[in-house]
């Protein structure tokens, strides 16, 4: 099997680097971090296939870059779930959730001020993959308990059997590698 899959995603071609998340499977793995080109031109493709939205929400950490860039592009902002509570959050509302990249159960939080500016409004969901569908689930739930409305989910990709949901915006599929 090869050490790489070659993939172009928003018209740009990227190798991506495969891993073992198991004795059975191997993920390639899809980092925004750093790649400013695919990050612009990801956030350009997704905004032209999502709906009406207010605000951006995105799950702390690699989809950061994503959200930000389309906060600029749409000028509309972009709210982060944290994954550890700040002091300065207030009273946090939080899920628990478990994702195929993490391996490990986890909290989300989002902060007391995040939770107002969002209430009642529509919100896009943003992620750089869905793949099981638990972090977006998680996302979901705490749209839910701010009191706002999802708009649209999308991600750059959509791993394995995530590529046959009709619940979610994505520019291409992602398979997963079976031993």
């Amino acid at each position: 099997m090869s050490e790489f899959y070659t993939m172009k995603i928003a018209g740009l071609e990227r190798n991506l680097k495969k891993f073992p998340v198991s004795d059975s499977l191997d993920i390639a793995a899809f980092i925004l971090f750093g790649d400013t080109e695919i990050t612009v031109a990801s956030a350009s493709e997704l905004l032209k296939r999502v709906p009406e939205f207010d605000y951006i929400i995105t799950p702390e950490a690699k989809s950061i870059p994503l959200a930000y860039e389309m906060s600029r592009q749409s000028g509309k902002p972009y709210v982060v779930i944290r994954k550890g509570v700040k002091v300065y959050m207030g009273s946090p509302v939080s899920v628990t959730v478990r994702s195929i990249t993490t391996q490990k159960e986890q909290t989300l939080y989002l902060g007391e001020d995040e939770v107002d500016l969002i209430k009642g409004k529509r919100v896009l969901i943003v992620d750089d993959v869905i793949s099981t569908g638990e972090s977006l689930a998680a996302v979901r739930r705490l749209v839910d308990a701010a009191g706002a409305t999802e708009a649209a989910a999308c991600a750059v990709l959509a791993e394995g059997d995530a590529a046959k949901r009709d619940d979610i915006i994505f520019l291409e599929p992602l398979p997963l590698f079976f031993k």
